[in-house]
């Protein structure tokens, strides 16, 4: 899943998925300046040098060494331009997900096609076997990134949150001769 610490890129029909690094810090500052997306999870958008002295952090990453934190950011093959990310972190065989689309870019199907895209490259490696992300109980859109990702609503909350959550189906037991 990791390659030199960075994560593995990966594409979509539309998309390229790259590894974060700092020096995307300036295109993405103006990607995410809408307050609007951060209606659901709190907090405003942030300017380049905050989002430089994130991304140091996030690249570096975890300093558990039993999780990893996989960042990318997501490329519009069509006109190379940045549209949001992607990020999962793993620990042992469960993922936590999320993702974001610029505003400008919403409505087209690309944090769609990026999430699916996410939990098909994290399942693909073999490690990971549950997907989980956290989603506001009245954030419709995000809910139905979800579900077309796979995963499902569950019963339980954390931070004012649904749980949703696809669980990868167990490998058939090995047929033994009698």
């Amino acid at each position: 899943m990791q390659v030199n610490g960075a994560p593995e890129p990966f594409s979509t029909s539309r998309l390229d998925a790259l590894p974060l690094d700092v020096a995307h810090a300036e295109e993405m500052a103006a990607v995410l300046f809408d307050p609007a997306l951060h209606a659901y999870t709190g907090g405003a958008p942030e300017d380049a040098s905050a989002l430089r002295a994130r991304y140091e952090r996030q690249t570096a990453g975890s300093p558990d060494p039993a999780e990893l934190w996989c960042n990318w950011v997501l490329r519009v093959r069509a006109d190379g331009s940045l549209a949001g990310y992607v990020q999962a972190t793993v620990r042992g065989s469960r993922a936590e997900v999320a993702w974001v689309v610029g505003t400008r870019l919403q409505g087209r199907g690309y944090a769609k096609e990026a999430a699916t895209g996410l939990v098909r490259h994290l399942l693909d490696r073999g490690a990971v076997r549950t997907v989980v992300a956290h989603i506001h109980p009245d954030h419709a859109a995000s809910a139905a990134v979800a579900s077309a990702a796979g995963l499902l609503p569950t019963d339980e909350w954390e931070d004012g949150e649904v749980r949703w959550r696809y669980e990868a189906p167990a490998a058939p037991a090995p047929e033994t001769g009698a």
